[in-house]
């Protein structure tokens, strides 16, 4: 266990980092959770990426198959998958190289693969995929299908042009709405499952 006095700031100090974004646990400087999923949601934000805007494709995915939906629930959904580090850190990690692309600051060949969004570089999708994996099969369909038709903010991402390198970006929110989708569904079938035996229970009671 560390002593209070072998203990300094320097220990947890992080450029760029509030202080309290960051720890000391087993003779290493950590980042908070709460630090890294802030961190996400701004890069998200500088990008022109709202939760609204992934709530809305989550909306138009799980609209024909849950009653009553509202873009509420949606919301709801994104924030809770945006909370997993696996994705959070993929969001950072995507969002950095596709900045760094649009600066011309990565070594040849990878500049020009990502900037020109080549074809077969797939490292885009399997980083989005890997991130899809937590929330099962259902995300990982539905990411191929949001990659394939990439509808709503996806595709104006996929599209927008300009100096703007958006390689990693429109599979990481393909992720996120798929990952999102899959949490909802889950969720609603607990709900349905869970308000059919307590009704199943009063009736024994009767």
């Amino acid at each position: 266990m560390l002593n209070k006095k072998e203990f300094s700031k320097k220990m947890t100090y992080a450029p760029g980092l509030p202080q309290d974004a960051t720890f000391f646990s087993a003779n290493k400087k950590r980042v908070t959770s709460r630090a890294v999923e802030e961190a996400a949601v701004r890069a998200l934000k500088d990008r022109g990426v709202s939760i609204e805007d992934i709530a809305q494709i989550v909306f138009d995915l799980q609209k024909p198959f849950v009653r009553n939906l509202s873009l509420a629930m949606c919301i709801e959904n994104v924030t809770g998958v945006l909370a997993k580090r696996e994705l959070q850190h993929a969001i950072l990690v995507g969002i950095e190289l596709d900045k760094l692309a649009e600066k011309k600051l990565l070594d040849e060949p990878l500049q020009s693969l990502i900037d020109q969004d080549e074809g077969l570089f797939g490292v885009d999708e399997t980083i989005a995929l890997g991130a899809v994996s937590a929330f099962g099969s259902i995300a990982s369909t539905t990411f191929g299908y949001l990659d394939k038709v990439k509808p709503r903010i996806i595709g104006e991402l996929d599209q927008m042009k300009n100096g703007r390198v958006n390689t990693f970006l429109d599979d990481l929110v393909a992720s996120i709405a798929a990952d999102a989708s899959s949490r909802l569904a889950h969720r609603v079938r607990d709900a349905e499952e869970g308000a059919f035996h307590r009704k199943m229970n009063e009736n024994n009671r009767e």
